[in-house]
């Protein structure tokens, strides 16, 4: 790919476990170039593009474990939590893309490197201590930070909140290194939309409305949650975003309980920003790209099955914020559903509650730290 001449260049890395981490890569990519026309972005999930046949693999084995074995994961987490990455990985890292990662380095030739995931920081790291003299920036996309994450390579890292950038502190980190950013949501989550015309194009009703999303694999908590949500069809209206997850579409397309005018069942789509702007009650797996999206929109969010490790982190912080808060039982849900039912007007004003919270939060922007990391 050549680049246009003249501008900077920024090369964004990221990686396929979850839709987050390259949605937040692109979302950054967009800020930048409409902040700078002066900037060219490249985003790359790295794995997928050096290894497109092999990442696929990786990635379903992944999401496999996540699905039949979460606490095993959460296990694992806890025990690397403030471990680097073992030895053994990042040789592995070394030989599926060091070579590999070096070479389109040099061919594009950026003037900074973004990474928002910690597999593609590591190689990073290890081509900077070889002898790369490119400034390298972190984005932690979670409300807390792994050890993963951690690397003296990194010349920027851009968080979330102070309590990640304390953590990194408590880590070595110089507090010059830390900027708190907020996780870059794409521009569109922060511009108001005509409800109106987003209700005709989706078919909506002007009625109290929830939105359902189980993030990029469309996992929505088990047949009980879904199931407990559309005895309440008649009253509450339904838009179910299934993302990737074609089998849970079909099998809830087939399902006459579903088969209802107050029930919208979407696949994947673009348009989270305006289903959000219309929803009154966001009702979500705790991802961290999905939790700050909602709270970009102001929407109250209710969590399920949360992830443990880093999504029981963001449960956390969204719900001492007041943000949101779990599901714990059908109680929360019928709570949040008679107060949209019966007491809509309480609703409204915890969402100019969010909004108002949101607006007094301290932070920079992710674009604007790289653009002065830029020079």
């Amino acid at each position: 790919m050549n680049a246009v001449q003249g501008k900077k260049r920024v090369l964004i890395l990221s990686e396929g476990f979850g839709a987050g981490h390259t949605q937040a890569a692109y979302a950054l990519a967009v800020s930048l170039e409409k902040r700078c026309a002066n900037i060219e972005t490249r985003v790359l999930e790295l794995g997928a593009f050096l290894h497109p046949t092999i990442a696929p693999w990786i990635f379903h084995a992944y999401k496999k474990t996540l699905t039949a074995s979460p606490k095993l994961y959460g296990r694992l987490y806890r025990s690397q939590y403030k471990k680097s990455l073992n030895r053994l990985t990042q040789l592995a890292l070394h030989r599926i893309f060091y070579a590999q990662t070096a070479e389109i380095i040099r061919n594009w030739a950026p003037q900074a490197i973004v990474c928002t995931h910690p597999f593609p920081s590591v190689v990073v790291s290890r081509l900077k201590r070889a002898g790369l003299d490119i400034p390298l920036c972190t984005v932690i996309t979670d409300y807390d930070v792994h050890g993963t994450w951690v690397s003296s390579e990194v010349n920027k890292y851009m968080v979330s909140t102070e309590d990640v950038k304390n953590k990194l502190l408590g880590r070595g980190i110089p507090a010059a290194q830390v900027e708190i950013t907020g996780i870059p949501v794409h521009p569109s989550f922060r511009e108001a939309h005509d409800k109106a015309k987003i209700r005709q194009q989706f078919q909506l009703a002007a009625m109290p409305t929830v939105l359902v999303m189980g993030g990029g694999w469309g996992l929505i908590g088990g047949d009980s949650l879904s199931e407990h949500l559309v005895t309440w069809r008649d009253r509450v209206q339904f838009i179910f975003c299934l993302g990737n997850n074609a089998k849970t579409l079909a099998k809830l397309t087939a399902d006459a309980r579903y088969q209802h005018p107050n029930i919208r069942l979407l696949g994947f789509t673009p348009d989270i920003d305006k289903l959000m702007e219309v929803s009154d009650l966001l009702v979500t797996k705790p991802g961290g790209m999905t939790c700050s999206e909602g709270l970009a929109k102001s929407i109250p969010m209710l969590f399920y099955d949360p992830i443990p490790g880093q999504e029981e982190e963001n449960v956390l912080y969204f719900t001492e914020q007041g943000f949101g808060e779990p599901i714990r039982s059908a109680d929360t849900i019928a709570n949040w559903l008679t107060m949209l039912v019966s007491r809509y007007t309480d609703v409204q004003a915890r969402r100019v509650w969010n909004y108002r919270q949101r607006m007094n939060m301290p932070s920079a922007d992710c674009s604007e730290v790289i653009l002065q990391v830029l020079g």
